[in-house]
Formats: structure tokens, sequence, C-alpha cells
């Protein structure tokens, strides 16, 4: 049986210049991708120069951005079979980074908040979001 590969969440920080980050995330918007989603792929990319066994690199999406599923999916597989039930896990698992981003995001610039009273997320000055 193939050994089975932790696909559980884990920071990685890094510091970059301020001018580095405002390229990369510009270059993210381009692709329609966050930018966590961006760093990540453009690091597997990377990587798969690095492999001394791959004959050529893998061939680019003739879609930037429009299939990211099934980006996620080659790569996960790439290191070997995984069952369906870590594969879900996996690809649900960055919907629910985005969304934490995205709700992260939308409540610093002051376009939702949480509403315990409304039972959830509420958009402010909104219905609702008095």
């Amino acid at each position: 049986m193939p050994e089975s590969r932790d696909t559980s969440r884990s920071a990685v920080k890094t510091y970059v210049p301020t001018y580095q980050k405002g390229e990369w995330e510009e270059h993210a918007e381009k692709l329609d991708m966050s930018l966590s989603e961006f760093v990540r792929t453009m690091v597997q990319a990377g990587r798969r120069g690095f492999e001394p066994d791959r004959e050529e690199p893998l061939s680019g999406d003739a879609t930037p951005g429009g299939n990211a599923l099934e980006r996620q999916v080659l790569e996960l597989l790439s290191g070997g079979p995984l069952p369906w039930e870590e594969l879900l896990e996996a690809a649900t698992d960055d919907v629910e980074s985005r969304l934490e981003e995205t709700l992260t995001e939308l409540q610093a610039t002051d376009r939702i908040r949480y509403s315990g009273r409304h039972g959830g997320y509420v958009l402010v000055g909104g219905e609702d979001g008095h």
C-alpha cells in the first residue's frame, strides 16, 4: 500500500520586498488567484524545474486560473496515489482557506461584519447589516 501523505495545512511565512509582493498580487489577480494560491502554485511550478528525473516541464494551462481545481488535483497526485477521502479533504481545504482569507479581507475593508445577533456574516450598511 502506498505511503499516505499528510494533507493537513501548515503556514509558511516569508518576507519579500514590498514591490515584489505588489508584482505578485497583480499577477495573481490577472490569473484570478488569491495571493496564497499564486505563491503555492509558483513554488510548485519552480520545484518541477529542479526535479532531476523529469525530462520536460509540464505544459502550461491554456486558460491560466481557469481550472485551479484541476491543477491542484494533478499536483496532489504527482506524489503518488491518494484515496478519495484525502483528495476531497485537500481540495476542500483550499476552498476553506480562500473563503477565510476573503472573509478576513472583506471585514478589514469594512464591507462585511460578523453579527451573532443576525446569525452570521452581514453586509455593512446593507440589508440586516445596520
